[in-house]
């Protein structure tokens, strides 16, 4: 992987994270980071799986793969602020 993918992936990782955040209702107590950490795991993770499933190469735009992120991201955004808002 190149310095541009690299690049590319934590751009994408923290708007995944962003929209992922905004998709979850309520007040999530987790730092930036921790939502750039949540986006690239689940871009990640929406690129594996919309392989998996067949729809990673598809002409245009790929909604699929971004919706399957965005749903991953706001399940990882729950997760962790729900692990997260528990500590002292």
């Amino acid at each position: 992987m190149e310095i541009s993918g690299i690049l590319g992936a934590l751009v994408i990782g923290l708007i995944i994270g962003a929209l992922g955040r905004l998709v979850v209702p309520g007040k999530q107590n987790i730092p930036i980071w921790l939502t750039l950490a949540i986006g690239i795991i689940a871009a990640l993770l929406g690129t594996v799986f919309a392989a998996a499933f067949g729809v990673a190469k598809t002409p245009g735009i790929d909604w699929i793969e971004l919706f399957l992120q965005i749903a991953l991201a706001a399940v990882g955004v729950v997760l962790v602020a729900g692990v997260y808002g528990r500590r002292p």
